[in-house]
């Protein structure tokens, strides 16, 4: 599950290395757009009945994530344990602890999805990921409130949080609030657990892909993700946005319009996975990616929680002395938050999110 609250932070960043000083700042070509219009207002009519075809034959057969599924979901769900006819929405709101890039002043449009198709152990929002907790809406009824949040509103963008089980609610969304009048850029806001499938049903229809990459090692993803293959499907469908959108390009203004932006949270003791993480972001994907190196994880849901017994019993004390993922179950130093981001500056990344001293709105 995405992360739904974050520290103030800005969109500032340090001096890039020398090779990379040409760009003087990241509101300078050829990352700064004179306008720009939201790829889904391109599409053409032919187009977008081929996406509503898609996504319809995505729910009969249902290969939206590597967990592959299979089933029709108008009739069973799957891992997701999500339908077909709607999606469980938690909050739909304008949101304000995003990048600032992303929220601006007026906020990011965010609707919050319940259900995921990952079962991480320390996931930050347990009770949307975890217990689906919310409301169903139809992807007519999702478009009006899209309208809402633009018209009332006036937020800079839509930010679809946690979308990897609803692709196709969610195209079916966009291509309906096209219709009504939607005008503003659309964020996918991911896991990174999705499959190729379900990245190309977006192509056209989003501006801005905003994915985690979680963790570097299959028996961390499986121990903590509960899924076997994370990494390599993350390395596929982010090499996939970018190829759609590139790097981030935003408009005078400050706020990001177009492209990719990265975000690693790193982890008690995973600093190691960080570093390989960064390097392969910036050999395999692109030097002048956007990256937020997120130093704010703290243990939720299971971690921390005093183990299951069986058998004999135990005393308090005993339950008390032992705790599930006790490894991870701390906040992270300062120390493995500068190994990452090292890494990243020494691999040739220089886009960074930095921490805002004051607080605001930094561009």
């Amino acid at each position: 599950m995405k992360l739904a609250v974050r520290r103030p932070i800005s969109a500032s960043f340090t001096s890039p290395p020398s090779i990379f000083r040409r760009h003087r700042s990241y509101l300078s070509p050829p990352y700064l757009l004179d306008d720009y219009s939201p790829r889904y207002q391109l599409i053409s009519s032919r187009d977008a009945a081929k996406k509503r075809s898609e996504a319809y034959a995505h729910l009969r057969d249902c290969n939206l994530c590597p967990r592959l599924c299979g089933v029709n979901r108008y009739e069973k769900t799957g891992v997701c344990l999500i339908g077909a006819e709607t999606a469980k929405v938690s909050t739909i709101a304008p949101h304000f602890g995003e990048e600032p890039c992303i929220q601006g002043h007026n906020g990011s449009g965010s609707v919050f999805f319940s259900g995921c198709n990952l079962r991480c152990v320390f996931c930050q929002n347990h009770d949307i990921a975890h217990q689906r907790n919310g409301f169903d809406l139809t992807p007519e009824q999702l478009a009006e409130w899209l309208m809402k949040l633009q018209d009332v509103g006036g937020v800079h963008n839509i930010n679809f949080v946690t979308p990897e089980h609803v692709v196709p609610q969610v195209a079916l969304t966009i291509l309906h609030a096209k219709d009504l009048g939607l005008k503003v850029p659309i964020i996918y806001n991911t896991s990174s657990f999705d499959s190729l499938d379900s990245i190309r049903l977006m192509d056209g229809l989003v501006d801005i892909y905003l994915p985690d990459f979680k963790v570097w090692n299959d028996s961390t993803s499986k121990r903590y993700l509960k899924a076997d293959n994370y990494a390599a499907v993350a390395k596929e469908s982010i090499k996939e946005m970018h190829s759609q959108v590139g790097d981030i390009c935003f408009t005078p203004d400050g706020i990001a319009r177009k492209g990719v932006l990265v975000r690693h949270l790193v982890m008690p003791g995973q600093e190691d996975e960080g570093c390989k993480i960064m390097t392969w972001l910036a050999e395999n994907v692109s030097k002048d990616l956007y990256v937020h190196i997120m130093e704010q994880y703290h243990p939720r849901a299971h971690v921390g929680k005093p183990k299951r017994r069986t058998g004999t019993s135990s005393t308090k004390s005993d339950k008390e002395l032992e705790k599930r993922y006790e490894e991870i179950n701390r906040p992270i130093t300062d120390v493995e938050h500068s190994l990452v981001r090292k890494a990243a500056a020494q691999a040739g990344l220089w886009r960074f999110v930095e921490v805002a001293e004051h607080g605001g709105f930094n561009i």
